[in-house]
């Protein structure tokens, strides 16, 4: 309501001011000077401050300072949500280091369980390998004891033959046998 009273007024007064300003007769230019022109003009600049600063200062204030308290706001706003976002960005850092660990600590214990598994099919393989050799080595040996048995039966039966065409007689017994083996084992003990 004040404020359209004040701007009543000045509506009201706009017309006046040039109709004074022309009374004053004489036809002066821009720059003659008016005593009457003068007075009311600052009559009417006064009433017009007067009416302004009444009812229009302070709605602009008013506006003024609720822009001013409302940018406030959002400074704060925007720095707490600024402090927010590097809290929160230091929490994500801090967790990208702790996975890093993590996963520097699972790379760690995943080469160790692939080396004692290595280590461990080594060993393994190397098991098998000497009980391979030690098997074959039995089996050599047990070969070339037979082996040897045999040569040294066919030894006897060949001595045995050749001695009697010498002798003229077959030489088939037991005991003839026994003479020649034990005979061949002398030989065999000597070398």
């Amino acid at each position: 309501m004040r404020k359209r009273f004040g701007f009543a007024l000045l509506a009201s007064l706009a017309p006046v001011t040039p109709a004074l300003a022309s009374e004053g007769g004489g036809g002066g230019g821009l720059l003659t000077v008016d005593g009457g022109l003068m007075i009311w003009t600052l009559i009417v600049f006064g009433l017009l401050f007067v009416v302004l600063k009444k009812y229009a200062w302070p709605q602009i204030l008013g506006a003024v300072e609720a822009r001013e308290q409302k940018l406030a706001e959002q400074i704060a706003a925007a720095e707490r949500l600024q402090v927010e976002a590097k809290r929160l960005v230091e929490q994500q850092q801090q967790a990208l280091a702790d996975a890093r660990t993590q996963a520097t600590a699972l790379l760690a214990s995943a080469k160790a369980q692939a080396e004692r598994e290595r280590a461990a099919s080594v060993e393994k393989t190397k098991a098998e390998q000497d009980e391979l050799l030690a098997r074959a080595r039995r089996e050599i040996t047990a070969e070339r004891d037979r082996a040897i048995g045999e040569l040294r039966r066919e030894a006897v039966d060949l001595s045995l033959a050749a001695a009697s065409k010498l002798i003229g007689e077959r030489l088939d017994s037991e005991a003839d046998r026994k003479l020649v083996t034990s005979y061949l084992n002398t030989l065999g003990e000597k070398h």
